[in-house]
């Protein structure tokens, strides 16, 4: 394993690291001197003579010839060319050129290269860069190989390059960006899930607004070249604070490291060290491979990580997953959901804090012993804001009653189990019906719910509470007292395609719970809906309308929005929050990730150019639905998830 051992649960394929490498004919050679005396873990070969083209050899030998492939399959096990070797196609190949026979020698040798590279069950084949900013039929010749492929991935090579550069050393003086290289080669291959990158990280970077939108793209590799290192004290080499910051995003991402170039540094005769200085006690009697002190560094950043989280290791799983939402108030939850809820302490933590300065707000204390505070939990679950409530209480010296209401009759079985073992039965009473249509026996001095979903008001806790708080006392308080939804746009290659990949309508038009992982949030978000409780306003709307104008910072260059990205944030009471918008997220929580509303065709945004969002929150007899679209900076069909609705009715 090249890049060692980083501290705690360690399975991302980040850990490999790969060299690129000239074309050589003895393949377990090249093998062995990269890998077994190197500690590389794979490496980037040409599979094909460079000084090769089609047209020449037909012209000296007519149709019987062998193509000059670096050896047949059988020189390597079939592991062996899998997990060993990326198919690095032909740098001279130009399918766009303008010389007719070099053309169609570029397209005949990609296919070859390619048809042979699935013979011998590579993984990946790394594609050259496009050699202009018109690439049109690269890219279609790469649309056309994709729909015949059956597991191999593409990796594109584009260089990441500074948007205020005045070429891409392509023919065209025009393209000031890269990612627009990339954005146009993959739109004519239809946004591919086996189209990936393979990023050329250089001597100079991009700004950082520029290089984030690549981390909702799906790169596979960075090709870290010699000559972006620089020389420490000791002569080794070592990268720029900048370089060091996106080799560690990268590595947060699952993204490979392929080091290329000739080595440019003297290391010191005297030492095998590495340039963390750390002594190679592998290679004291074998010669020592020229990149093996880049490839020591590289190490030394992964190494030097911090290791996951607890939280972290929980949410792996989870990572770029789309999710349906939950709807609890059409369906009765799982134990093991109920579970997973309850072990996120921080959430509850919260709703102490705010249980505890209500009742102080309710009950002097001059009359702490002589009030009693009435307090509901309405969808009560299986008792954690019972034990929340019953614990403030305890904490403030005020005397509570508590009603723990709620329709899951497996459930309530769990709650009539609690209250014996902990000994509440003076304290709580347990009512096992719906909310909405429960009759009181009395008013409520505090009403508590966790109706919250990822976008505040999507699991219907609007509807629910509307229905709730008429048992709640004039002057009384709900907790949460009110809550605002969030949205911004996104990148997210990973996303899009896997909603596409079902093939239907239905899909895009459904909100997805997700744990966002490999995007790119392309500009701060924006409120959408807020709610307030209790809300006895006599003019309620069925239908609620917000209008939102994002704009991505001119740095950033053009992007493309994939989706959006929705979160919430609750006022439970007073100054104590919840909640999930990136900028104000609760720390350490984890009942809740964010949700995601894609859109059927990707909006390619150019920096500095208004985004138009328009977002709906429809309500009919018996559902709840949104609808959203986009108006600029050019239209997109509405987007209308009635077909997926979260169910009211009784």
């Amino acid at each position: 394993m090249g890049l060692g051992e980083r501290g705690g649960w360690d399975k991302s394929e980040s850990r490999y690291c790969g060299v690129e490498t000239e074309f050589e004919d003895d393949m377990p050679r090249l093998l062995s001197y990269n890998l077994s005396s190197s500690g590389f873990d794979f490496v980037v070969a040409p599979l094909m003579d460079p000084t090769y083209r089609p047209s020449l050899l037909e012209a000296e030998n007519g149709s019987s010839h062998v193509l000059p492939f670096a050896g047949s399959d059988l020189v390597l096990s079939p592991s062996q060319w899998s997990s060993h070797v990326v198919g690095k196609i032909s740098t001279w190949i130009d399918l766009d050129s303008e010389d007719e026979i070099f053309r169609m020698d570029s397209e005949t040798t990609l296919k070859q290269e390619i048809a042979w590279a699935s013979h011998l069950s590579l993984q990946a084949c790394l594609l050259p860069s496009p050699k202009r900013a018109s690439c049109a039929n690269y890219a279609r010749c790469v649309n056309q190989i994709l729909q015949g492929l059956s597991n191999m991935q593409l990796w594109l090579r584009i260089p990441l390059l500074k948007t205020d550069e005045d070429s891409l050393d392509v023919d065209s003086d025009d393209l000031r960006d890269s990612w627009e290289l990339w954005n146009s080669f993959r739109l004519i291959c239809e946004h591919h899930s086996q189209l990936s990158l393979a990023l050329d990280i250089l001597s100079t970077l991009p700004s950082v607004n520029s290089i984030g939108r690549w981390f909702g793209e799906p790169v596979r590799v960075a090709i870290v070249h010699t000559d972006s290192f620089l020389t420490n004290a000791r002569g080794y080499p070592c990268l720029s604070k900048s370089h060091q910051k996106l080799i560690t995003g990268f590595f947060n991402h699952s993204v490979q490291m392929v080091l290329s170039g000739k080595p440019l540094h003297n290391i010191p005769a005297e030492s095998t060290g590495s340039a963390a200085n750390h002594i190679d006690k592998n290679v004291n009697s074998v010669e020592r491979h020229p990149l093996r002190s880049y490839l020591d560094y590289v190490g030394y950043l992964y190494q030097r990580m911090e290791p996951l989280s607890e939280q972290e290791r929980i949410e792996l799983g989870y990572r770029d997953f789309l999710q349906a939402p939950l709807q609890p108030l059409m369906d009765n939850l799982e134990a093991q959901t109920y579970e997973t809820f309850e072990k996120d302490s921080v959430k509850y933590i919260q709703y102490q804090r705010a249980i505890c300065k209500a009742l102080l707000d309710r009950v002097p204390d001059g009359k702490a012993s002589a009030i009693t505070t009435v307090l509901m939990v309405v969808g009560a679950g299986r008792g954690p804001l019972v034990r929340a409530a019953l614990q403030a209480a305890e904490e403030t010296g005020r005397k509570l009653k508590v009603y723990a209401v709620e329709k899951n009759p497996n459930a309530v079985v769990t709650l009539h189990s609690l209250v014996k073992l902990e000994g509440w039965e003076n304290v709580v009473t347990i009512v096992s019906c719906d909310m909405r249509l429960w009759n009181a026996p009395e008013k409520a001095d505090i009403l508590v719910s966790e109706l919250l979903g990822s976008f505040g008001d999507n699991e219907l806790s609007p509807e629910c509470l509307d229905g709730a708080q008429r048992f709640l006392k004039q002057d009384g308080i709900s907790i949460p007292s009110s809550y605002t939804s969030f949205i911004q746009p996104i990148t997210a290659s990973k996303l899009y395609n896997d909603v596409k990949s079902h093939k239907d309508l239905v899909h895009f038009e459904t909100a997805y719970v997700v744990k966002l992982h490999s995007v790119a949030k392309l500009a701060p978000s924006q409120s959408v809906f807020t709610f307030n409780h209790p809300d006895y306003s006599t003019k309620k709307s069925n239908q609620r309308y917000r209008k939102l104008h994002f704009v991505i910072p001119s740095d950033t260059g053009s992007a493309i929005v994939h989706g959006f990205a929705g979160y919430f944030d609750a006022t439970l009471y007073k100054d104590v929050h919840l909640g999930i918008e990136p900028s104000m997220a609760t720390p350490n929580m984890f009942s809740w990730f964010a949700i995601f509303f894609p859109l059927r065709q990707p909006i390619c945004v150019q920096p500095g150019s208004p985004l138009e969002v328009h977002f709906w929150r429809c309500c009919g007899s018996i559902k709840v639905w949104y609808e959203w679209c986009v108006t600029s900076p050019r239209p997109s069909p509405i987007h209308n998830s009635s077909g997926r609705s979260y169910w009211v009715g009784l």
